[in-house]
């Protein structure tokens, strides 16, 4: 069983910056395939980031040039780079994994518990 243990969420103003973090546990993370997802109330959970194996990466167009996710494979952790934040970017942001590539797709097995990002104007 794969365990993701999230971290970095909270509250910062519009053009703020955030950092979310999540530790994978039970498998390296350079075995994986990762993924950061989010969702606000009423709203579908959407991709938002992606990054396989050989550190190709993914982004959900909203995102593209502000976010930049990363994996530090020597601390088995998944980095999402929040810059220029917006009000529309708040939401639970959750942390996914699997061995099989699933890009932005909603299909990953193993998933985290979910940090809160809230964006003030």
């Amino acid at each position: 069983q794969v365990q993701l243990v999230e971290s970095g969420g909270g509250s910062v103003q519009a053009g703020g910056s955030l950092r979310l973090s999540c530790a994978a546990q039970g498998y390296t993370s350079d075995s994986l395939y990762m993924g950061w997802f989010r969702q606000a109330p009423g709203k579908e959970r959407e991709g938002v980031a992606s990054i396989d194996r050989s550190g190709h990466t993914m982004y959900l167009d909203s995102v593209k040039g502000r976010f930049t996710i990363s994996k530090d494979n020597d601390k088995n952790t998944l980095y999402l780079q929040m810059n220029s934040l917006k009000p529309d970017d708040a939401a639970m942001y959750y942390c996914a994994a699997d061995f099989i590539y699933y890009g932005l797709l909603k299909d990953y097995k193993y998933w985290g518990q979910g940090t809160q990002v809230t964006v003030s104007s």
